[in-house]
C-alpha cells in the first residue's frame, strides 16, 4: 500500500488504533490531519512521526462540536488541498453500568460523540472527496455493536448506530467513487500502552488474547487503500474469533 499521493484524517489519533493507524500511513507516505481531544499527546505523535518526513497538522479537537469539526476541514483542506481518507475512530467507551443506572445525560454524551462526530466529520470531508471522484471512509465500530454487551447498552446502541450509518451511506456514494466501510474491534489492548504490537491474555477470543493497535490499524489501512476497490458498505470484525459473551 502507498498512500504517497493521499491525504488522510485521522479522528481519536492520540492513542491506541488511532495512533496506530496515523503511523502506518505515514510509513506509507500519506499526509495526515491528525485529530484528537488531547493535544498534548497529539503533539507527542506529531514528533514520532517526524521520522517519516510526511506533512503532519494536528488539531485539538471536540467531534461532537460541529462548529470546531467544520472549522478544522475548512483549515485542513486550505493546508492540504484535499481530504481523501477520513477514519472516524474517537469514540467514549471504557463504562460499565446497567441500563437503569445510565443516566440520560451520559446517553446524551455517547451520542453525541459515537454518533454524532461520526456525521460531523464524514459530512464535513464528503464535498472533497465527491469533488476528486475518489475517497474512503472507514468507521471504526466495535463488537459490541454487532453483538450488544450487558451493563453497556449505551456505547452498544452507538457502535451499531455506527454500523447502520455505513451501510447506508455506502448505497448513496459508492457509485461515485467513495467507499464507505467499517471495522469492528473485539477485545484490544490497553490504549494507553505505546507498544503498538502489545496484546494480553483474553477469554473473549478463541486466540487467547486481544487484538494489536496494529493488527487493528493493517485493516483499517487494507481499507483505506486502492487494493480495497472493491469493498463497500462492509462491517469487517476483527476480533479473534470472538466468543459471544
Amino acid at each position: 500500500m502507498n498512500f504517497s499521493n493521499r491525504v488522510a484524517l485521522v479522528t481519536g489519533a492520540a492513542v491506541g488504533i488511532g495512533r496506530a493507524t496515523a503511523m502506518l500511513l505515514a510509513e506509507r507516505g500519506a499526509r495526515l490531519v491528525l485529530v484528537d481531544v488531547n493535544s498534548e499527546m497529539l503533539e507527542r505523535l506529531s514528533e514520532e512521526l517526524k521520522e517519516y518526513g510526511v506533512e503532519v497538522l494536528t488539531y485539538a479537537c471536540d467531534v461532537s462540536d460541529e462548529t470546531t469539526v467544520n472549522n478544522v476541514v475548512k483549515d485542513a483542506i486550505s493546508k492540504l488541498g484535499k481530504i481523501d481518507i477520513l477514519i472516524n475512530n474517537a469514540a467514549l467507551w471504557r463504562a460499565r453500568s446497567s441500563f437503569l443506572d445510565i443516566p440520560s445525560d451520559d446517553w446524551r454524551k455517547y451520542i453525541d460523540v459515537n454518533v454524532m462526530g461520526v456525521v460531523y466529520f464524514t459530512k464535513a470531508v464528503l464535498p472533497s472527496m465527491l469533488e476528486n471522484s475518489w475517497g474512503r471512509i472507514i468507521n471504526v465500530s466495535s463488537v459490541a455493536g454487532v453483538y450488544g454487551n450487558a451493563r453497556m447498552v449505551h456505547y452498544s446502541t452507538t457502535k451499531g448506530a455506527v454500523i447502520a450509518f455505513t451501510k447506508a451511506l455506502a448505497k448513496e456514494v459508492t457509485e461515485k467513487g467513495i467507499l464507505v466501510n467499517c471495522v469492528s474491534p473485539g477485545s484490544v489492548s490497553p490504549s494507553d500502552n505505546p507498544d503498538i504490537d502489545y496484546t494480553r491474555e483474553s477469554e473473549l477470543s478463541f486466540m487467547g488474547r486481544t487484538g494489536s493497535d496494529r493488527e487493528n490499524a493493517n485493516l483499517i489501512c487494507f481499507l483505506a487503500g486502492d487494493e480495497a476497490g472493491y469493498i463497500a458498505g462492509q462491517n469487517i470484525q476483527i476480533d479473534g474469533c470472538r466468543k459471544k459473551l
